[in-house]
Formats: structure tokens, sequence, C-alpha cells
């Protein structure tokens, strides 16, 4: 059937209208396809091959059937998509043009890959004929990803020919499918790059609003074959809970009566097992000496402790992967199973599981309440009893000591402490990559709260990118099921900031939605001062290549792109911004000592 019988016929297989435009009637569609199967947010950088699809997602938007987002700079659009999904656990569908466009979807694509966060690259392209001769704006776009896309599909420029706009369907429940992994159990980022041929659109008729089907289950372990493991008694076990764990691994820790060291962005930094100061412990032999068997949950990037003991040889580990073909594996000897079983026969009352798990749970805390104690070395701390004394003096000396702790200078461990200490369970918490997360992950309490860093490649791109989209995400989840929508949190370093300081434009009529920013600026990348090499190194050649020193004015930064902000200097100023972030999009910056 041609395009007359196309138009004779007026409507998709979808029951969508057709417009007789072969661009625009596919992207119909396909994009209605994606919304059938249970996607919710498309994001879109303009462009002119892409224009078709874009028309199409602004009228979907209309009808109400998506969320759409539209973001200038395509490496924005795809973190912006990754944290959307990241929230949801829906696959967001990022468009972009050809040429360069679809290169700089690439680390939010490979940040996926290493997650296995489901994502949807739709890619427009030149058709056959124009490809390989230097036409304009083209190049080899398939394979773009390589193995870092779960699936791919080449599509030939649309012609109007009477099977296309099914195939453009099965297409779109496929792409869905494949990126939840439905079928695999290894969700991730799928390609689908699609060929248009000129005249690129045509005006979009009124699409009737789109009912959303139910998005495709995950599938189960089997789909990987790996089995469940269930610990026998005896050796001494610890549980290890890195990036992305889920309450798993605090469940298991709990059910088996094992100690749980937990990274700050596992979501199991939390209840009786928790052990904060695991880096200590790993160190003595009376803790980490003795370890016997780690059991190890999502992917842990915070310390050299946990690589270290994971690959030792007198220790067993246990790695749980339920999802995923790869799995965190540095001793390169671990069994990978797809589940955890907590031992049915365990006493938790014994003698024997007391004493392991208490042993590390009150050694943690001792070692905490050490360290808090020498910080406030030299600090008037207030004294209570003074508070309750009624001689003026008693008085006037407390009132002198509580002043002295509000104004007490900002340092690194005390605003990661203050943000976690602020942040509620119906908040979202997200960590940049830099010494910020790690001192964090040192000192906050447990704490049951939603908290997301992009650890599978940790790298600092896309940070303001990624937690809008987790922003907008848990806000309008919230609505839909009529709670409270919290504030969103991101804790970042100033490069990390000024790497992703195009995620700072909203383009009219984007939603803007609680964010609250705070940067630690130390004036460049102290995290490099860590490195072995900085006792070595020539001192300006460390300070140019690594350090990078900046002085950016971030205040005008954010006037420019029109957010919030205000410096914090000192603690009672830090508590009051975070007690109370103002609506919309904000930044709080705060500086410390390099």
């Amino acid at each position: 059937m041609g395009d007359a019988a196309h138009e004779a016929s007026g409507t998709t297989t979808a029951g969508t209208p057709l417009t007789g435009n072969p661009a625009t009637d596919y992207s119909v569609a396909l994009l209605s396809a994606f919304v059938r199967s249970g996607v919710t947010d498309i994001v879109v950088s303009p462009g002119s091959r892409s224009q078709a699809l874009a028309l199409v997602a602004a009228e979907l938007e209309r009808s109400g059937s998506v969320r759409l987002h539209v973001r200038i700079d395509e490496r924005v659009s795809g973190f912006l998509a990754l944290g959307l999904a990241r929230e949801s656990g829906a696959p967001a569908v990022v468009i972009t043009t050809s040429g360069t466009a679809t290169a700089n979807l690439h680390p939010a694509v490979l940040e996926a890959h290493e997650s296995g966060i489901p994502l949807i690259v739709l890619t427009s392209d030149r058709p056959d004929e124009l490809r390989g001769i230097r036409a304009n704006q083209t190049t080899r776009q398939p394979g773009l990803y390589a193995e870092a896309a779960r699936w791919e599909i080449d599509v030939p420029a649309p012609e109007g020919s009477d099977d296309e706009l099914e195939a453009a369907s099965e297409i779109g429940r496929a792409a869905v499918r494949t990126a939840v992994g439905a079928d695999s159990a290894d969700p991730g980022p799928v390609h689908i790059n699609l060929g248009l041929r000129e005249p690129l659109s045509v005006a979009v008729a009124e699409l009737p609003p789109i009912e959303r089907g139910s998005l495709p289950v995950t599938a189960g372990v089997g789909a990987i074959g790996r089995t469940a493991f269930e610990p026998a008694d005896g050796p001494r076990t610890i549980v290890v809970a890195g990036a992305d764990a889920g309450e798993a691994a605090e469940a298991f820790a709990r059910a088996g009566g094992f100690p749980l060291l937990a990274e700050v962005s596992s979501g199991a930094h939390f209840g009786p097992n928790l052990v904060v100061a695991y880096r200590e412990l790993l160190h003595d032999e009376a803790f980490g000496g003795r370890v016997e068997r780690a059991v190890v949950f999502g992917h842990p990037t915070l310390s050299r402790e946990i690589p270290a003991l994971l690959m030792r040889d007198d220790v067993e580990v246990i790695v749980v992967a339920p999802r995923g073909a790869q799995a965190y594996n540095p001793g390169h000897r671990a069994r990978i199973v797809g589940e955890a079983i907590a031992p049915a026969s365990v006493d938790l009352r014994s003698p024997e599981v007391r004493g392991w798990v208490g042993s590390w749970v009150f050694a943690s805390r001792r070692l905490r309440e050490a360290a808090e104690l020498a910080a406030d070395a030299g600090a008037a701390a207030p004294d209570v009893a003074k508070a309750r004394s009624f001689a003026p003096a008693d008085a006037l000396a407390f009132a002198k000591a509580e002043l002295a702790a509000v104004r007490a200078p900002i340092t690194r461990p005390l605003l990661a402490e203050a943000l976690w200490r602020y942040t509620w369970p119906h908040d979202r918490l997200v960590f940049g990559a830099s010494r910020l997360i790690r001192d964090a992950d040192r000192i906050v309490p447990g704490k049951k709260l939603r908290v997301h860093a992009n650890r599978g490649l940790a790298g600092i791109d896309g940070t303001i990118a990624t937690a809008v989209g987790i922003a907008i995400a848990s806000q309008a989840a919230a609505e839909t099921a009529g709670k409270p929508a919290g504030v969103t949190r991101l804790l970042l370093g100033d490069l990390a900031l000024l790497h992703d300081v195009g995620s700072l434009l909203f383009g009219e009529g984007e939603r803007r939605p609680h964010l609250q920013v705070v940067v630690g600026n130390d004036g460049g990348g102290t995290i490099f001062d860590a490195l072995e090499v900085a006792a070595t190194a020539p001192e300006e050649a460390f300070r140019r290549v690594l350090y990078t020193p900046q002085q950016v004015d971030i205040a005008a930064l954010a006037a420019a792109y029109g957010w919030d902000h205000r410096v914090v200097r000192t603690k009672g100023e830090l508590d009051q911004a975070l007690s109370a972030p103002p609506a919309g999009v904000s930044i709080v910056e705060v500086p410390l000592e390099r």
C-alpha cells in the first residue's frame, strides 16, 4: 500500500491520524509505541534532521501522553534522561539530530551501560544515499556506542510502505523490553539510529491522548543463569554494600547477623548492623584480619580497603548480582550468584553471632565518637550544666559557647554531615564524584534515604543534569501519588559544577524542580591531593595539570542562568540554608580550605 492508500486510510495501525509524510508518520508510530510500553519521559535536543521526532514529541506532550524536556546541549540531554531513568526505573527516550550531536550522548550511554540504567537513544541520520559521500553533518552513526548498547538497530529512511508503521511499533516495543532487561536481566542503553529523508516533516495533527501501558518487568536471575546462595554456618562473614546495592543488602546482613559495611551511595546505609568506620576496622587484625567470607552487593567504589579485602586469598568472596552481564570481581575469583538467602539455621541470639556483629558495630561507634571528640577539640562546646544554672556568669559562658558553635567555620566533614542530617526519606540526595562523597561515607550515621550517585564510571560529567532528572522524576511521582514532594539536594565540588555548567540552563516552559545544589568550593581539584605523586611532583606542574585552580564567580554564573544563590561560611548559615531551601532551583556555595 503506497502513500495514496495511506492517505485514504487516514490512520496508522495504532489508530492515530496519518499525515502522508513518511518521516512524521513513522515518528508518530514509534513514539506512540514507547508510550504504550510504559515510557513517561522524552528528552529532545533540537536539530533539523530530527524535526519530525521533535514535533511529534511536542504533540504527545500537548495530549498529556508524555513529559517532554528540551535541552540545547546533547550531553546535558543524555544525563537528564539518565537521571529520569535512574529515579523512575523507566527508560527515558533522548532524541538528537545527526553528526556530533550523537557523540555528545556517549558519556551518558557509558554511565548507563556500567550502572545498568535503562535508556533509549534515538538518533536521526541521513538516508543511505547520503552516507559515505561527505554529505553535510553526516558520519558513521551505526555502531557508535559499540558494546555499551544492549541492542542497536539502523532503520532505513521510511518511504511510506504498508508495513513500516507496524515495524516502527514493534521496534518501539522491543527497545523498551531490551532497555529494562525484560528478557536478559541486563538493563541498559538501547540505540535506534533512524534514517530520515526530505521532506523531513509536516505539521502534526492533534493526537488523542495515548494510554500509557505497564512497563515490562526486568527478568529474574534465571535469565542470566545465576543461582541462589545460602551461607553455611562457620566462616566469619561480613556484608559489603556498594553503589546501588539496595535494601536487600541490609536485610541480608540483619537476617544473618553479619556486620554491614555499606557505602553511603548503596541504599543500604542504615540498620542495626551498620559499620560506619569500616576502613579503620579493616586495617585492624582483630577485625579485618579475622574476616573469612565477604558477601558483596552492588558496586563498591569509595575505598581502597574493600577491594584489598576481596583480593585476599584467605577470604571467600560471594558477589550477589541479580542483574547485569557484568559483576564486580576485583580478585577474579569471586563466586557470582543471583540471590543471597539468609541462613535459616542462624540463631541471632547466640553468643557467637552477637559477639561477631556486636564487636564491629560497637568498635565503629567508639571510633566515630573519638573522631568527633578530636574534631571538637579546641572548640568551646556549650556546657549543658551551665545552661541550667541560674548564675549570670554561667548563662553568659553558655551563650558565648553556643554562639561560637554557630559561627564555627565549615569543613568538608561538617558539610557532608549537615546535608545528610537535613535530608528526609521523602527527599532525594545526590552525590557528585568528589572528595565530599568520601567524607560522607566515612562519617554519616545510618539513615534510610534514597541516595543517588553516578558510580558506574564515577565521572564528574553530567552531575547537575542527572540531579535535575532525579528531582523531576521523584517530585512528579510524589504528586501523582498525592504525597508531599520533597527536595532534591546535590552535593558536589566546584569543578564538577563548572564541568556541567550547561545544565543550569532551563529554556522557556521547562520544568524547574525543587533542587538545591550545594557546591563545596575549594578552588580546584583537591581530590588529587590524595594521590601518592602529590608528595613528589613539582608543585607548579601539579597545580596546573591536576589541581587546575579556578576563581569563577559562581554568584554571577547563577544569576546569568536564573538560579537563586547564596554563600555560607559558618555552621549556623549552613543550617539555615539547608533547613529552608527556596522554591525552584538554587545554589548554596560553601567556600572550603584546600
